[in-house]
């Protein structure tokens, strides 16, 4: 079995680059892989970006899209947990102007009444997990319903031609998910990036070009 708290390659990576968690890599390579970030063209002037960052603790994925999106103008995070999120790294990011965090269920109305106010968003990013308990079913239920909140924020929340990134634990439903999305976006892809645990059964849909 996998000691999780050893630290590994990619977590002795990630604090050295001033991220909290390792998960910052696997963001990182599916940008790269698939342009997630990537304003929409406008016309005469630099587009910024709204992001919404679901399940956001302890913030590497925050803190990654606030250093990508510094240079855009009019660029926005919201940001959301059940857990507040690491003040290690962000040097003073998570106190800009561009950047709102809400402490919650993202499940209640008083959460999703804040997240959508802040909206349409470009790209929806959520790494959000449950408290697994080593019930392999169990497990993948919950982080399905997790996985549909998310996309149900994506259907309200998103703007056209915008971009959706959700964790999801691999089980027997998880294309039930992956058929929903590809009815919501032009483009829909399942991958596991590399700093993910060989073990973990954990995969991220990625949906590009919201049909609103």
């Amino acid at each position: 079995m996998a000691d999780y708290k050893k630290p590994d390659y990619w977590l002795k990576k990630a604090r050295s680059e001033g991220y909290p968690a390792r998960s910052v890599y696997k963001l990182q390579e599916i940008d790269e892989k698939f342009r997630l970030f990537k304003p929409a063209a406008k016309t005469g002037e630099r587009p910024g970006l709204r992001v919404l960052d679901i399940g956001a603790a302890p913030g590497s994925w925050s803190l990654y899209v606030l250093r990508k999106i510094a240079s855009l103008k009019n660029s926005f995070l919201a940001a959301a947990d059940l857990c507040a999120l690491s003040r290690e790294f962000d040097k003073g990011l998570f106190d800009g102007n561009n950047f709102f965090f809400i402490q919650g269920d993202i499940t209640t109305a008083e959460v999703r009444e804040a997240l959508l106010s802040k909206g349409p968003y470009s790209v929806i990013i959520s790494d959000a997990a449950p408290n697994t308990s080593g019930n392999h079913i169990a497990d993948s239920a919950r982080s399905f319903d997790l996985a549909e909140n998310v996309i149900a924020y994506a259907e309200n929340a998103l703007a056209p031609g915008g971009n959706l990134c959700v964790k999801i634990f691999q089980s027997a439903d998880s294309d039930t998910l992956l058929r929903r999305m590809r009815a919501l976006f032009n483009t829909t892809k399942s991958f596991k990036p590399a700093a993910c645990r060989g073990e973990s059964v954990e995969t991220y849909f990625i949906g590009l070009g919201f049909k609103a």
